[in-house]
C-alpha cells in the first residue's frame, strides 16, 4: 500500500467545509465539469514545525482539483470537493488558506473566527479508490461525510 501511495496511484477525494462563498469565485473559472485547479508549490515552514506555506522558490510542486457543491449562507460556508494529485503534508489545508477560504475548525491554518465555526476540522476522507496490490483489481471504498 505504500508504493501505491508512493507512485500516487490511488485516486482519493475530500469533502470539506470552507469559509466564505466560493461558489461565485469558482464559476468564473472553472472548466465545464466544475473542477478547478490549486498550483501552489509547499514548503515546510521551519520556525513554525509542523506548519506549512506557499513557497515558491523552496516549495515542492503541489496541485489540489476542487469544486464547490454548494454554499450555506446562515454558516458562510462552501462545501467543496476536494481532489489531491500530489501527497504534501497538509496540502488540503495550506491549500485552501491560500484560496482565502480555510477549513471550518482548522485549529493550525485558519483564523480564530473560523476555527470557532466548528468544534473539529470539517474535512473528510469520502472515497478511496486502488488497483489492489496483489489481484489487481479495482477497489473502491466510500465513506459520505458527516457534516
Amino acid at each position: 500500500m505504500a508504493k501505491l501511495f508512493e507512485s500516487r496511484t490511488i485516486y482519493k477525494r475530500y469533502v470539506a467545509i470552507a469559509d466564505g462563498d466560493l461558489a461565485s469565485q469558482q464559476e468564473a473559472t472553472a472548466g465545464t465539469d466544475g473542477w478547478r485547479l490549486i498550483d501552489l508549490p509547499i514548503s515546510v515552514d521551519w520556525p513554525r514545525r509542523p506548519l506549512r506555506v506557499i513557497d515558491p522558490q523552496n516549495g515542492k510542486p503541489s496541485q489540489t482539483r476542487w469544486r464547490v457543491m454548494g454554499f450555506d449562507a446562515v454558516a458562510a460556508g462552501s462545501q467543496v470537493e476536494l481532489e489531491p494529485l500530489t501527497g504534501r503534508s497538509h496540502q488540503l489545508r495550506v491549500h485552501m488558506k491560500a484560496l482565502g477560504s480555510p477549513i471550518f475548525g482548522d485549529r493550525l491554518y485558519a483564523d480564530v473566527a473560523v476555527q470557532a465555526k466548528s468544534q473539529r476540522l470539517l474535512l473528510h476522507a469520502c472515497s478511496l479508490a486502488f488497483a489492489h496490490p496483489i489481484t489487481g483489481k479495482p477497489v473502491c471504498f466510500e465513506s459520505p461525510a458527516d457534516f
